[in-house]
């Protein structure tokens, strides 16, 4: 068995990872007591049970025999945090519904295949729930359109 190989020895050093980071940032928190419990009480408890089971995934994992992991694929990845950062700045100076488009447009560019006709019939629904659920449902203030 080789450790690089093995998803499951990964996964449980994110979750390790993720339990030590919320316990060491609940840490200035009053913890109170299980009866009276403190804001700091419920992070800490949660982090700590996220990094035990994570301990126990990535020792298992020894044992174990795992899937190969595959190779890190860079242009999906960067494509859709540039994707997300561009929906950050365009929304106020474009309005919700190009900078949504934006987003999808550029999101798809990601994925193994791109097809015009799927990107705005996705780009149109995503952004009429959008539209609905926050402008209208919530009641946020975003512009539609550009001014």
């Amino acid at each position: 068995m080789k450790l690089s190989r093995n998803q499951d020895i990964f996964a449980g050093l994110v979750f390790v990872s993720f339990g030590l980071l919320t316990v060491y940032l609940s840490r200035d928190y009053p913890m109170g007591t299980p009866t009276r419990m403190g804001p700091g009480y419920f992070p800490t408890v949660l982090g700590g049970v996220l990094a035990v089971l994570g301990s126990i995934i990535a020792v298992r994992s020894l044992w174990r025999g795992g899937e190969r992991i595959p190779p890190v694929r860079l242009r999906p990845l960067a494509l859709i945090i540039w994707a997300v950062i561009g929906f950050a700045l365009l929304v106020k100076p474009l309005g919700l519904i190009l900078a949504a488009f934006v987003l999808v447009f550029f999101s798809c560019l990601g994925g193994w295949q791109f097809r015009a006709r799927e990107v705005i019939v996705l780009s149109a629904v995503l952004i009429l729930i959008s539209v609905i659920l926050f402008v209208f449902g919530l009641g946020l203030q975003f512009t539609l359109w550009p001014a």
